[in-house]
């Protein structure tokens, strides 16, 4: 009769095959093996005839087009009179790519489909370990693993990842386990669960790939870090605040009472980068993460928006916006790359119906002045409106000196000194110079060089003001000259 059956092998001790899978083997003439590198293979039947796809692991060009293969063949031989057995490591579904793909084309063809479970390689593994993977542990496939840049998971949860096959893919996990987890962190290396082979390897994550026993059975077992390393436990905190019995003060906030508090922090965040200081930088972060987590609370409750819509929302944009990153679009150098992000985000607002909202449109008024004019500058110039030459910069910057000369009343002079800081502000752009943290730096020289003229008359018992200003000049100098040594705080 035809018809399809997926048959699972257990994780390869031929004694943890279930009693129906036996049977079924038994009473067969031939089973279609994803690969016969499975301790399992060893006991069955002499006279039972077996096909494997182990060929196309060497010809494939990657894992997909292999499984897509065997998937094809299944459900071709699945039409045939005596229909096909096919049989798998550990369990159809769990772990297995061709089961679920498989079962869910056969259902669509109306080909017949019998499931026979295994003992998938997670209770033997958990036995060895002897933990329970309750109340929460996050399974990954090494190969998905080995392709990203950061672990797809809650750091402070434990963590099994499967089919760690060879020293090579050991590697490449490591690469990116290593973008958050030390070197140090302590893992275990589960070699041949259930198996008479098993075995235990604890040992450093730095050196998992350094394991002579790694092989087609292995498993990586990730304890978790310290509570409260992951996004998740910190909205949970910030939940907790806003509970019934959390946080008076916390409870009482809405987004406007907020306001003043997520601009300080953004202003406190600046002055850490400022400061050059790793540590203070990841504290300020961390408060300006505190402000935004705790509106996305506020506003999950009110039911205007939640933090799976600002993290999707911020998602998508990223997405839509670097097609030349994750899309087929080919984009050469910075100039093309703002170019083109202008025109997509004019392709947004016309889709939202901005469209008459214009390009410096979605420059916040509420930015300091300096950071305002920088970010019109380089839209206008993304769409081609700007100098030539940086030598139209400058002779504009003398022509607005002049105009502040010739100023005849306190208006004009006032208009004509913005007009000096917006060219002044171009020539930064032009010089690839953040304006306002150039300024910004600027007063943290002054206020520290200030400083220094404060404590010089401290020392001699005197007022600043009662310094010449040839004895101020003198400090300043000193203070410089300190500068060039020391680097500034």
């Amino acid at each position: 009769m035809a018809g399809i059956t997926i048959l699972g092998l257990g994780p390869g001790n031929p004694s943890q095959i279930t009693r129906e899978a036996w049977e079924v083997i038994t009473s067969a003439e031939e089973i279609w093996l994803r690969t016969r590198q499975h301790p399992t293979v060893a006991a069955f039947p002499a006279t039972l005839r077996l096909e494997s796809f182990d060929d196309l692991y060497e010809v494939g060009e990657s894992f997909e087009a292999v499984y897509a293969s065997i998937v094809n063949k299944i459900l071709e031989l699945g039409t045939r009179e005596q229909g096909v057995i096919y049989a798998v490591p550990g369990d159809p579904f769990i772990a297995e790519t061709t089961g679920p793909e498989i079962t869910r084309r056969a259902r669509l063809k109306g080909i017949e489909l019998r499931i026979i479970n295994g003992v998938s390689f997670i209770e033997p593994a958990f036995s060895a370990l002897g933990l329970d993977p309750f109340p929460q542990i996050t399974l990954v496939d090494a190969l998905e693993l080995s392709q990203r840049h950061l672990p797809p998971f809650p750091v402070d949860k434990p963590v099994l990842v499967a089919q760690i096959y060879s020293r090579l893919v050991a590697a490449e996990v490591k690469a990116t386990l290593n973008s958050i987890y030390p070197d140090e962190h302590k893992v275990t290396l589960v070699h041949a669960a259930g198996d008479e082979a098993e075995m235990l390897e604890e040992l450093s994550l730095y050196e998992i790939d350094r394991s002579d026993h790694i092989g087609l059975l292995t498993i990586l077992y990730i304890p978790p870090m310290e509570q409260g390393t992951s996004f998740e436990a910190f909205q949970e905190v910030v939940a907790v605040l806003r509970a019934p019995d959390g946080c008076p003060w916390d409870q009482e906030q809405t987004h406007q009472t907020l306001r003043p508090h997520l601009l300080e922090e953004a202003y406190e965040t600046l002055a850490a980068l400022d400061s050059k200081d790793p540590k203070q930088m990841a504290e300020e972060f961390g408060d300006l993460l505190l402000q935004i987590v705790l509106n996305a609370q506020i506003g999950s409750e009110e039911g205007g928006f939640s933090m799976l819509d600002v993290l999707k929302g911020i998602y998508d944009k990223i997405i839509r916006r670097h097609p030349h990153v994750f899309g087929d679009v080919e984009i050469d150098g910075v100039e093309n790359v703002l170019g083109n992000w202008e025109k997509l985000k004019a392709d947004e607002r016309k889709s939202n119906g901005e469209s008459a909202k214009g390009i410096l449109g979605g420059v916040p008024l509420a930015l300091p002045a300096l950071i305002q004019a920088q970010d019109y500058q380089d839209r206008a110039a993304r769409v081609g409106f700007d100098w030539p030459t940086i030598e139209g910069v400058l002779e504009k910057i003398v022509e607005e000196i002049g105009e502040i000369q010739r100023a005849e009343n306190p208006a004009d002079l006032t208009d004509e000194i913005g007009d000096l800081f917006f060219a002044l502000v171009n020539l930064a752009r032009w010089k690839d110079v953040d304006a306002e943290s150039a300024l910004r730096s600027t007063n943290i020289k002054f206020k520290q060089r200030f400083a220094h003229i404060e404590q010089v008359a401290q020392k001699q018992n005197r007022k600043v003001s009662d310094l010449s200003l040839d004895e101020m000049e003198a400090a300043w100098q000193e203070a410089k000259d300190f500068e060039r040594t020391t680097p500034l705080n």
